[in-house]
């Protein structure tokens, strides 16, 4: 194997971590920013975690962090809470640095 080839091997493994804790960090970002949401709207126990699934299912059925934004923003102003979908997306994106530093640390 030559220099070039031992090159491109640690590169191809380097990505593949990344892709792979770039995975894990949006999945546990996206289940704390879920749970987050369902604590604003009073939700806990049970009712907290299906609310929490259905936000997570919505990430992969309806289109990604724009439905999942826009349906929150809706269930938040039928609360009476006051975010606009630019502070939810802000929430989101800080739960996802926080799950990925959480990775990084071994959390």
């Amino acid at each position: 194997m030559t220099t070039f080839d031992k090159r491109e091997e640690a590169f191809e493994k380097k990505f593949a971590l990344e892709a792979d804790l770039k995975f894990k960090a949006e999945a546990r970002g996206n289940r704390l920013f879920a749970l987050w949401a369902a604590e604003q709207l009073g939700l806990t126990g049970d009712a907290a975690v299906a609310y929490a699934k259905e936000q997570l299912a919505a990430v992969f059925a309806e289109g990604g962090e724009t439905a999942v934004i826009r349906k929150i923003t809706g269930d938040f102003a039928a609360k009476g809470l006051n975010f606009t979908p630019d502070n939810i997306r802000i929430r989101w994106r800080e739960f996802f640095a926080e799950a990925l530093a959480q990775l990084k640390t071994g959390g």
